[in-house]
C-alpha cells in the first residue's frame, strides 16, 4: 500500500459505519451466531471467511435485517436496527447487497432492473433513474446488455449488473456475500475486478468470500469465523503469515492447497 493509499484509508476510518454489539442469532434451537463484536469504519474493506456453515452470510444478512437477531445492537450509520419498519427502510437504503446467485428479474432488462429500485424506493423519475442506471451499467463495464434480459447473460455478467443495481441506490455501505461462488471460474476475474475497482474509490465494505488473492489486496482486515463466533481478525499480511488461532491456520491450510 502507497502512502497516498495509507493517507486514503486513514482518512476514510474515523467515522464508524457499522457496529454490531454482542450480537446471537438463533434458528430455533440453533445458534448461529455467538456474541458478535464488530466494528465497521467509513471506507474499510472488510473480508469475512471460514468454513461453511460458520455464520458469515447469517451476520451480513442480519446488518440489513434480511435475518432478523435475536440479541445484542445493531447500528447502521447510526441508526438502530430493530422490529421497527421505517427503522429497517432507512438501512436498506443505505446499504447495498449482492447475492451469489445474482436475483434479477427476469421478465424485466438489465436497464429496468437497475431503475426500478430508485424509481420506486427513492421516487426518482423515469428519466433520471433511466440516467443513473446507464451511468452505473457502464461503471461495471456493461452498459452494452443495457437491453437485454438476465438469461441472456452470461454469470459473470449478470453479476456485473447486480452490482450495478445495488449501486443505483446509492449505498454507503455494500454487502457481497459470496458474489464469485456460482460463477465458472473464467468469470470470476470480471465480477473480482469490478470489487476492486469499488475499494479503490472508497467503498464501503463487507464481502464474505473465500477468494484469497482478493483479500490480500483489497482487505483492510480480515475476520475468521468458526462455529458462530469470530475466531481471529487481523491486518492481510498479519493474518495471512502469522496466524495466532490454530482453527485459522487449519483453514489457511486446507483453503490455500485448492
Amino acid at each position: 500500500m502507497d502512502i497516498q493509499t495509507m493517507t486514503q484509508v486513514s482518512a476514510a476510518t474515523t467515522e464508524t459505519m457499522i457496529t454490531l454489539d454482542h450480537v446471537e442469532k438463533w434458528y430455533g434451537a440453533f445458534q448461529a451466531l455467538h456474541d458478535i463484536n464488530m466494528t465497521v469504519r467509513k471506507g474499510e474493506k472488510i473480508v469475512l471467511c471460514g468454513p461453511s456453515g460458520s455464520g458469515k452470510s447469517t451476520l451480513i444478512r442480519c446488518i440489513n435485517y434480511l435475518e432478523p437477531h435475536q440479541k445484542g445492537e445493531i447500528r447502521v450509520g447510526g441508526v438502530l436496527l430493530g422490529h421497527q419498519a421505517k427503522a429497517i427502510d432507512a438501512i436498506r437504503r443505505e446499504v447495498g447487497m449482492v447475492f451469489q446467485q445474482f436475483n434479477l428479474f427476469p421478465h424485466l432488462t438489465v436497464l429496468q432492473n437497475c431503475m426500478l429500485a430508485p424509481m420506486r424506493a427513492l421516487g426518482l423519475g423515469k428519466a433520471e433513474a433511466e440516467e443513473r442506471a446507464r451511468s452505473l451499467l457502464a461503471r461495471v463495464k456493461i452498459l452494452e446488455q443495457a437491453e437485454k434480459y438476465p438469461l441472456q447473460l452470461s454469470g459473470g455478467q449478470q453479476q456485473r449488473v447486480a452490482i450495478a443495481r445495488a449501486l443505483c441506490m446509492r449505498p454507503k455501505v455494500m454487502l457481497f456475500d459470496e458474489p464469485t461462488s456460482a460463477l465458472d471460474p473464467e468469470m470470476v476475474k470480471e465480477v473480482l475486478d469490478t470489487m476492486i475497482s469499488l475499494a479503490d474509490e472508497g467503498m464501503t465494505m463487507i464481502c464474505v468470500t473465500h477468494e484469497m488473492g482478493f483479500a490480500r489486496q483489497v482487505a483492510d482486515r480480515v475476520v475468521f469465523m468458526a462455529s458462530g463466533a469470530i475466531v481471529e481478525e487481523a491486518h492481510p499480511a498479519e493474518f495471512f503469515t502469522n496466524p495466532k488461532h490454530e482453527r485459522t491456520r487449519q483453514f489457511l491450510g486446507e483453503i490455500l492447497r485448492h
